[in-house]
């Protein structure tokens, strides 16, 4: 089986699951975005992508994002997921649309700065694992004051909100916790209408948990083959 062949009938897979579960929990396939991860993956498979007619790609990385979006066609949107660096924000905002974890003020502050380049969305990151600081993001405690900071002091204006479902906590136990906090949160923030929860294990209980954007890899594209 060629490489574009086996693609193809992964992501026929993949869509296929998801058009199922929107059925499952009553709502519209289009009101759900799938980002394909292409993170670690070769250019070559984003181009197969692209020619089978995706347009959203995940990025966790700004020098390997970067350089896919140079090299592939325009109409593509780039979502950065991975961990936020000051020194990167620059960088991160000449090529990134979408940036799904934004998690302080300051780098909210040094993306109002670059407001020249293409960037447009934003989700802020909520860590459901608080005893876990390397996982990036903020407890639900900090996101209200930390939103009143963002929209007084710069101008971003974040859509969602992100997370990634603790390894040790069943996924929709999780994702149910992240409608409640949005849903806490809409009578002050009307704009936070986004959830960007769910990947290649969970993403079926995050569509039943309302989840509006969907960040698949392996599921599609097989195991990743890990830089040198």
């Amino acid at each position: 089986m060629t490489r574009e062949a086996e693609i193809s009938a992964k992501l026929r897979e993949v869509e296929g699951r998801i058009a199922a579960a929107a059925i499952r929990a009553g709502r519209n396939r289009n009101e759900i975005q799938l980002i394909v991860v292409t993170k670690n993956f070769p250019l070559s498979d984003a181009q197969i992508l692209y020619d089978l007619g995706m347009r959203a790609f995940g990025e966790n990385r700004d020098q390997e994002g970067s350089l896919k979006s140079e090299q592939l066609p325009s109409d593509i949107t780039w979502h950065f997921q991975g961990q936020v660096q000051s020194r990167k924000i620059k960088s991160i905002a000449s090529w990134a649309d979408s940036v799904h974890s934004l998690d302080s003020l300051d780098h909210a502050r040094k993306f109002s700065s670059y407001q020249e380049g293409k960037l447009r969305t934003f989700f802020i990151q909520v860590n459901l694992e608080p005893l876990r600081v390397d996982r990036g993001g903020v407890s639900s405690e900090e996101l209200e004051p930390l939103l009143e900071a963002i929209y007084s002091q710069t101008q971003v204006r974040p859509i969602g909100l992100m997370a990634v479902a603790p390894a040790q906590v069943e996924p929709q136990r999780a994702f149910a916790q992240m409608q409640e906090i949005r849903s806490r949160l809409l009578a002050s923030f009307p704009e936070l209408t986004a959830l960007s929860l769910g990947m290649s294990g969970d993403f079926e209980a995050a569509i039943a948990a309302g989840a509006t954007h969907l960040r698949i890899g392996s599921s599609i594209l097989g195991s990743r083959v890990l830089p040198a």
